[in-house]
């Protein structure tokens, strides 16, 4: 009697690993072998699930955006008010620290992104769902009167999802006193009954 493949198990193996490596060492100057040494198989093996480093690195990447955004949107879903579903997004877009695990592979591996199409995909992808939840956001905020919405939901959705990557970029580069603040919103301006956005 024939064993029963393992393949999905070492796939995911596979991409735990290079997460892990991705974490440790970066993504520039990576190697297969960085990969292969954090999952205890030879680079060989490695090569027989993942046939590149690249199909290997956009799996990571794929899994990473995925769990990124499915994270906020369910956050969004449990939270039926539009201020503290607003202040929960804008505070679970920024990294938490340094050490933020998906803040940070999302980064390192948007590095990809301008030489690689498939890679970019991903980022575009990544970039429409986190717009369209603001937007969402917001529109509903609007619609109930909370938010009094000085340009359309998507614009606002838009210069929003700018903002945090750009303050989520500033950790990332090293810069340690700019990070989400613990325990408390982040200061967006919302006072009042009805918030100008």
């Amino acid at each position: 009697m024939a064993r029963p493949s393992r393949a999905h198990e070492r796939r995911l193996e596979l991409v735990a690993a290079a997460r892990q490596a991705i974490l440790e060492r970066g993504i520039i100057g990576l190697r297969l072998r960085d990969i292969a040494q954090q999952a205890a198989m030879s680079t060989g093996s490695v090569l027989y699930y993942f046939p590149t480093l690249n199909e290997l690195l956009y799996e990571v990447q794929r899994e990473a955006v995925d769990r990124f955004c499915t994270e906020r949107e369910a956050d969004a879903v449990a939270e039926p008010d539009p201020k503290r579903r607003l202040v929960g997004m804008i505070r679970a877009g920024l990294p938490a620290s340094r050490t933020d695990e998906l803040c940070f592979l999302l980064y390192e591996l948007g590095v990809y992104a301008r030489t690689d199409a498939s890679y970019a995909a991903q980022h575009i992808q990544l970039y429409e769902r986190q717009v369209a939840l603001y937007t969402a956001v917001l529109a509903s905020g609007a619609a109930t009167g909370v938010f009094d919405l000085t340009r359309d939901p998507t614009t606002i959705a838009r210069n929003l999802v700018a903002l945090e990557d750009g303050l989520g970029l500033q950790p990332h580069a090293c810069r340690a006193d700019v990070h989400r603040r613990s325990g408390r919103a982040p200061a967006v301006g919302l006072r009042g009954r009805r918030h100008p956005l």
